[in-house]
């Protein structure tokens, strides 16, 4: 008997090759050599094109208009306050605030006509998007709904994310140690739906790192890059910063820079002494194998990872996290700034063998203020952080075998307007004029991994509201991923009753490859 939450589809014929059952652990649980063991246990699949992939998400849904479907052509209200800048593509034109990526849209493509199929009290609201999205689904749970799908509840049969998928079919690389999914940059960010492993279980959970500085944006919906909000006042008197009549003190998180992560309360010795312990551990455990070989076979590589792990979360060597070990021309390319800190910390992960690196984009939710902060702040950003990403990963010869995709869960509406006519935000200024959530139509920036570079797929409406040739979902999107990574469309999983399902709930996004 299968839940009432699946469907048919998902499920392979009967017979197909065992799967692994899943398991209890956490990933950073019970114990850290049992990492290797869990990674160890993947399933090996076929071919892969691309190793890693990175998925940056942009929180909140960015604009088609104002980043790489603007419409110069539609009526006031909808054409919004922007240019547009044209790309090395011919005919194609991007928003005039991404003139760095509009000089490289020949080595990435844009998808214009992501959209989800799911009824509008689903697709135009964050939490049942961002389910939609990270999960690569088109429904939300059987008896959810926007608000429930925020909480536990009892008999849900929650689909795994992506980056789940991912770790529970693909091996580890040859000297990996870290786990093989991990976000970034901001813990108190990362309480979404579907982000999780769903019916896969702990074992397969992504490691949410916090590496960003404190912030203390009076923003419900977390707008700082470093560091600004949505409701910030016009009044130049009361803008953020130190001064007698500002709306907040935006001091706490100007500085960009990165810390270590933590594992747990950290260790109290230094590396050093660290290792002067771990030889010794070695060479008492010598004793023991030489009387019970047999015990330690497999036992030794995963210790020795575990232990490894525990030496990343300390400045100097080869820990990723470690951003002092990058020149300063290199961090200054990347951008000084949470999310340019955030795309160098991802390449070095890449280099470290994880297999899918999350950086989270917040900031997109323009409701209000949109053209002032979209302006000022996170077209600029995008466009230098962004760029400097991936010349970074071509010049080392990463891009090949790196998948970089990013989008956010929805686009926004074509028309401009007040939130609330008349309404006033948090600093207690009048509404100004954006743009709200739309699901129907929302673009997605691919490259690298086998990604055919040069390509605009899909075209929009005149208005830039709705799909006017063939539309893509996120079960597209996750096949596509799947497909580069070298996960089979034959793939499957089993739930902790033992059921099989398909991997891919949708089909690769063929013009891309």
């Amino acid at each position: 008997m299968r839940p009432a939450e699946c469907r048919p589809g998902d499920h392979p014929p009967v017979g197909r090759r065992e799967l692994l059952r899943v398991g209890g652990l956490s990933l950073l649980g019970t114990g850290l050599a049992d990492l290797g063991r869990l990674e160890a246990d993947a399933v090996a699949p076929g071919r892969r094109r691309a190793k890693a992939v990175v998925f940056i998400f942009q929180s909140g849904g960015p604009s088609q208009h104002e980043t790489f479907d603007p419409k110069p052509d539609a009526p006031d209200g909808v054409r919004g306050e922007f240019g547009t800048a044209q790309t090395r593509l011919p005919g194609t034109r991007f928003c005039e605030h991404l003139p760095r990526l509009a000089a490289r849209a020949d080595r990435f493509s844009v998808v214009r006509t992501m959209h989800h199929p799911a009824g509008r009290e689903f697709r135009n609201e964050h939490n049942s998007a961002t389910y939609l999205l990270h999960t690569g689904t088109t429904d939300l749970p059987a008896g959810d709904t926007n608000a429930s799908i925020t909480s536990p509840r009892p008999g849900r049969f929650e689909w795994p994310s992506v980056g789940s998928l991912l770790a529970y079919t693909l091996p580890p690389l040859l000297g990996a140690v870290l786990p093989p999914v991990i976000e970034l940059p901001r813990a108190s960010h990362m309480k979404y739906p579907g982000r999780g492993a769903g019916v896969l279980g702990p074992r397969f959970e992504r490691w949410g790192v916090d590496l960003a500085p404190p912030c203390r944006a009076p923003d419900p919906a977390g707008s700082c890059p470093n560091c600004f909000s949505h409701d910030d006042p016009n009044d130049p008197d009361r803008r953020p910063g130190k001064g007698p009549k500002a709306w907040w003190d935006n001091g706490s998180c100007r500085d960009p820079a990165f810390r270590l992560p933590d594992l747990g309360g950290g260790l109290s010795v230094s590396p050093d002494q660290f290792r002067d312990r771990d030889t010794l551990r070695q060479r008492l455990d010598a004793l023991h194998r030489s009387h019970d070989a047999g015990a330690f076979a497999g036992h030794d590589e995963h210790r020795e990872r575990a232990a490894r792990l525990l030496l990343t979360t300390m400045p100097g060597g080869r820990n990723p996290f470690d951003l002092s070990r990058e020149p300063d021309r290199v961090r200054d390319r990347y951008g000084r700034e949470e999310w340019g800190q955030g795309f160098l910390v991802a390449r070095r992960l890449v280099e470290a063998g994880v297999r899918m690196v999350q950086v989270n984009l917040r900031g997109w939710d323009t409701h209000q203020n949109a053209f002032r902060d979209l302006r000022g702040k996170l077209l600029p950003s995008l466009d230098h952080c962004l760029s400097g990403f991936l010349d970074d990963l071509d010049q080392r010869g990463l891009l090949d075998e790196t998948l970089v995709v990013m989008c956010g869960e929805m686009g926004r509406t074509p028309k401009i307007s007040p939130i609330t006519a008349g309404g006033r935000n948090a600093s207690g200024e009048v509404f100004t004029p954006g743009r709200h959530h739309w699901g129907d139509v929302f673009p997605c920036v691919l490259a690298g991994g086998g990604i055919e570079p040069g390509r605009v797929v899909g075209a929009t409406d005149r208005d830039g509201g709705r799909p006017a040739t063939e539309a893509f979902t996120p079960a597209d999107l996750a096949a596509t991923i799947f497909h580069l990574m070298g996960v089979g469309p034959d793939a499957a999983f089993r739930d902790s009753e033992g059921r099989p399902y398909h991997v891919y709930r949708g089909r690769p996004i063929r013009p891309l490859l």
